[in-house]
């Protein structure tokens, strides 16, 4: 019995090591080919040979797919004219590594597509009631060119402003797909013609009414700006930092309030972490980061992409409204929040009932207007509620019927006569709605693209002007409208 044991040992143990020596073969076969395959890959991608274009391809629908969904502000896989991240270049900050550094450059390429949803077979002001809408023109930017339009209640274009990426900034470095190249993500338009426009994580600049060039800075702008009756912009910059208590593997993107003169001059800059840090609200942000997958964010922990400056004049109301305070969105904390930029540091704020939100605004009653992406059960809502007892007072819901839903971006605005009106960006297009919900105007985008025109590009935002804007400048020489690689006549298809 036991000579017989030590024999099956012995005949085991050979079998072990002969099954280890196959199994080391194997993993040194498949290291070496994942080896080749990995230079391989690098060649295509360097070189840029065939196959490189539909190695990526595939690569993208395997692997980035889920990255889109996290880092970037696309539900779907978009055509190549739309469909590249952008990577953001320039200077970091000294604590979290040099430009190069691969997590800064991670970090850096969160951001925007051009335009990803599937598009419906309308295009331009597809509905008018001229009775009820409330007339004046329509002022909007686009995610097919670095351009803003602004067009009548029909649709003509009046006039369009439109200045390249690669003029405004020709010693960059970035590269020649960045996406922030194709597109203007938000745009100001002044009375006497004038436009602020952001390059969506990049620049800020400044055109006349003709498209010349005023002014520029690089102090990668992103989402939003206000102005003051002064002339000052308030906008949304961020720089990488290294910041080992909220993300210990990597830097964060930390997100600032800059202030600027009217001639783009750098008077001031908050922080909104240190705001955050430096207020009874301190909890909220660390709160987040526990109850979330940090990496989610790849160290976009506060995503600001609304800032509204107060004027004052509803200070009575609260001293939380007071003159020169600024109410923001930090959308990955599924927040909003009032700053008070003197004392820097967050006096109010308020989650719970949205989430990944755009476009708070504060109403002349006192209550609050805001889009919710994605808190209405996979759709979009839009809310108005009073932001001391978060009571809603009125909303518009998105249902299978309406289809109302935007994934990302998105805007509103309540307009004179108590219409709202609401940008559903990833579908692109806008709408009015009475306080009933009755929607009395539609525009669609016309910038189409694909095959069949099945995509349609992002509506980031849609802004009413009073009609007799531009007046004294709009049909005067050489104030014509400006050419754009996309025809922009909203009466018919592309």
């Amino acid at each position: 019995m036991t000579s017989k044991s030590v024999v099956v040992g012995e005949e085991t143990a050979r079998r072990v090591r002969a099954g280890g020596r196959r199994v080391a073969l194997r993993v040194t076969v498949w290291a070496v080919a994942a080896l080749l395959v990995f230079a391989g890959g690098a060649v295509f991608a360097i070189k840029k040979v065939p196959p490189y274009r539909a190695l990526r391809a595939a690569y993208r629908s395997l692997v980035a797919a889920p990255q889109v969904e996290s880092q970037a502000e696309a539900a779907d896989a978009a055509p190549d004219e739309f469909g590249r991240w952008h990577r953001l270049a320039g200077a970091a900050d000294a604590s979290a590594g040099t430009s190069d550094d691969p997590e800064i450059l991670k970090l850096l390429s969160v951001g925007y597509v051009g335009g990803s949803r599937a598009a419906s077979g309308d295009v331009g002001v597809v509905a008018y009631d001229r009775t009820r809408a409330h007339d004046g023109l329509n002022f909007y930017t686009s995610g097919d060119a670095p351009a803003a339009v602004l067009m009548d209640m029909d649709g003509t274009v009046r006039h369009t402003w439109t200045y390249p990426f690669a003029k405004a900034f020709p010693d960059s470095a970035a590269p020649e797909d960045l996406p922030a190249r194709g597109f203007w993500r938000r745009a100001r338009p002044f009375p006497n013609g004038d436009v602020l426009a952001i390059f969506e994580g990049w620049g800020l600049i400044k055109v006349d009414r003709d498209s010349k060039l005023l002014w520029r800075s690089d102090l990668h702008f992103h989402h939003d700006l206000d102005i003051d009756d002064a002339g000052r912009i308030y906008a949304l910059t961020r720089m990488p930092r290294t910041v080992p208590e909220i993300r210990p593997n990597g830097p964060i993107l930390e997100d600032f309030v800059t202030v600027l003169d009217a001639d783009g001059r750098v008077l001031r800059q908050v922080s909104v972490l240190a705001a955050f840090e430096n207020s009874p609200y301190a909890s909220m942000v660390h709160t987040t980061l526990r109850g979330t997958d940090v990496n989610w964010h790849d160290g976009d922990v506060f995503h600001t992409n609304t800032i509204e400056w107060f004027d004052g004049s509803q200070a009575d109301r609260s001293p939380l409204l007071a003159r020169g305070n600024v109410l923001i969105s930090c959308r990955n904390m599924d927040t909003i929040a009032i700053l008070d930029l003197d004392r820097e540091a967050v006096v109010w704020a308020l989650t719970g009932q949205w989430r990944a939100q755009h476009q708070p605004t504060l109403l002349p009653d006192g209550n609050l207007l805001l889009f919710d992406n994605r808190g209405n059960r996979a759709m979009s809502k839009v809310i108005e509620f009073d932001p001391w007892t978060q009571r809603i007072v009125w909303g518009f819901y998105g249902t299978p019927e309406n289809g109302f839903y935007s994934r990302t971006c998105g805007s509103n605005i309540r307009l004179a006569n108590g219409d709202t009106l609401i940008t559903e960006s990833d579908s692109g297009r806008a709408f009015e709605v009475t306080p009933a919900g009755e929607e009395v105007w539609r525009f669609c985008n016309p910038a189409r693209a694909g095959d069949h025109d099945e995509f349609v590009a992002t509506l980031f935002e849609v802004l009413r002007l009073p009609a007799d804007f531009g007046a004294d400048w709009l049909n005067a020489a050489g104030s014509a409208v400006c050419s754009r690689s996309t025809p922009t006549d909203p009466l018919r298809k592309n």
